[in-house]
């Protein structure tokens, strides 16, 4: 029987993290980093990049980046194809970049719609789609979504945001489809769902939510740094050898109040 050490260790797994420049991607991505992964960061801009790369290296970690859209196969296919010239795999692939862009649904913008949905599900069956060939090879790996509770719960109060909330319940669909297609080829799959974490792109929402979450969530608070990185580990490890398809909800108990 391994030892919890062991069912955690990383060590000798390649990780590629989208979004993992800065906020909750770089938070998963140091996890990852601490339990002994190599990784590469994607992100848009080489201004978040850099520094986050500089940081983690700064730690005696291997890391590498890479700049793409996750939207565009040709970038997903050029950074997977970079990920396995430099590392020689890729084990695990966690899907976190992301956007938004809210509004009343009949006031969305057609073209901010689109824009949400190609960046936060496409891309991540993109990305899916290129490191899962290399996976099915080898008959290895860890697949890891990040969804949201926007795609569980919603609030008349909002904030509104109907295209973050369909690509959020898209992906937890997409999760099992893709564990039920390659869970006996040796591919997990699974999904976390945040609730509100400080971010760039979630504190607008926070400062509506934050009122209501401290008056009704079972844990009064919004989430703080280093509450996620766990969860991603252990996905990403052997601890959760026996766990595909699912959606590991990570919000203080919002959705069940």
């Amino acid at each position: 029987m391994p030892t919890i050490n062991e069912l955690f260790d990383l060590s000798g797994r390649v990780a590629i993290v989208t979004g993992g420049s800065r906020g909750l991607g770089e938070e998963m991505a140091e996890g990852l980093a601490e339990a002994g992964a190599s990784l590469m960061l994607c992100a848009r801009r080489d201004e978040w990049l850099t520094p986050t790369v500089t940081r983690l290296r700064g730690r005696g970690f291997h890391v590498e980046g890479a700049l793409g859209d996750v939207a565009n196969p040709a970038d997903v296919q050029r950074i997977v194809d970079q990920t396995i010239a430099t590392f020689g795999k890729v084990d695990i692939l966690v899907n976190n970049a992301g956007v938004t862009w809210a509004a009343e649904p009949e006031a969305m913008p057609l073209e901010k719609w689109q824009k949400v949905v190609d960046i936060n599900l496409t891309g991540a069956f993109l990305f899916s789609q290129a490191a899962g060939r290399d996976m099915l090879k080898r008959r290895w790996g860890r697949i890891i979504n990040v969804a949201s509770i926007s795609g569980l719960h919603a609030s008349v109060n909002g904030p509104h945001y109907a295209p973050y909330a369909a690509t959020k319940a898209g992906l937890m669909g997409l999760t099992r489809e893709l564990a039920a297609s390659w869970g006996r080829q040796g591919i997990r799959v699974n999904a976390i769902a945040p609730g509100f974490f400080h971010s760039r792109l979630a504190d607008g929402a926070i400062d509506i939510t934050e009122p209501a979450i401290k008056a009704s969530n079972p844990i009064p608070r919004v989430g703080e740094a280093g509450e996620l990185k766990g969860v991603a580990v252990f996905l990403a490890a052997d601890a959760s050898n026996y766990i595909t398809g699912q959606t590991i909800v990570v919000d203080g108990g919002r959705t069940i109040a």
